[in-house]
């Protein structure tokens, strides 16, 4: 049931003994609805990580309210290290984005 309603496409079939899940092969519309998907996760990734980031600059800016870290601390941990590390992060989910089309649309 839980194939089902995934709404992947699939219908698996129960002999008693065996479920069997015939995969069909991919057309070029599934394939380009597959990259579809692939882009909306990945965009998902890229606002979760740029929550993150807005998180933790929200919480270095009240430790530099409460006095916990110097006002040059602050701009040191917001410009190089939380902006670098998003930097990077973003870059990796399009990395892994581009393999994942150019790996499902190849034939």
């Amino acid at each position: 049931k839980a194939i089902q309603s995934a709404d992947l496409g699939l219908n698996p079939s129960n002999d008693g003994n065996i479920i069997r899940v015939p995969i069909p092969p991919l057309t070029e519309e599934r394939r380009k609805e597959l990259v579809r998907y692939v882009h909306k996760l990945a965009e998902e990734g890229r606002v979760a990580v740029r929550n993150i980031r807005r998180d933790v600059n929200e919480t270095l800016k009240e430790m530099q309210k409460n006095g916990d870290i110097s006002e040059d601390e602050y701009h040191r941990a917001h410009d190089k290290t939380v902006q670098e590390m998003t930097d990077e992060a973003i870059h990796d989910i399009d990395a892994a984005l581009a393999a994942k089309e150019t790996e499902l649309m190849e034939v």
